[in-house]
């Protein structure tokens, strides 16, 4: 792990996304909440914010931290949902990596509770879209 204890605390937030390509009649199916796994997005928030938390255990040498908070949102497309993760952190490193698997996690999850209904979906553009330290 890299040293950062000659580093002080300070408001971490890093903010990332992803997109999971799908059939247009998944997007009305997530839409109306009649899949047959149930709630979709509510499990994949849940999914998220536990990822966020144990990315440690998950990413080699990445650092343990106490996060203040994750968001999750999701935003139907024509043929895709959209996935933000943000998470804040008052650390000595950023949460990048926390952001990330946040939403890589919660794409995983959207993943196994549609392809009984879709086997074209595609996980793609899982990216970091900033981060800032204040």
């Amino acid at each position: 792990m890299v040293d950062v204890g000659h580093k002080t605390a300070q408001l971490r937030i890093a903010v990332a996304e992803g997109f999971i390509r799908c059939l247009a009649k998944t997007v009305t199916a997530l839409r109306a909440k009649s899949l047959p796994k149930g709630d979709v997005f509510t499990v994949a928030k849940i999914a998220a914010i536990q990822a966020a938390k144990r990315t440690d255990e998950l990413i080699p040498l990445s650092h343990s931290l106490p996060l203040d908070a994750v968001e999750v949102t999701f935003s139907l497309k024509k043929d895709a949902v959209h996935i933000v993760t943000e998470v804040h952190t008052t650390a000595k490193t950023g949460v990048e990596m926390e952001a990330l698997t946040a939403v890589s996690v919660a794409a995983l999850t959207i993943y196994d509770m549609c392809k009984a209904v879709d086997k074209t979906m595609v996980i793609e553009g899982i990216r970091l879209v900033s981060k800032e330290k204040l």
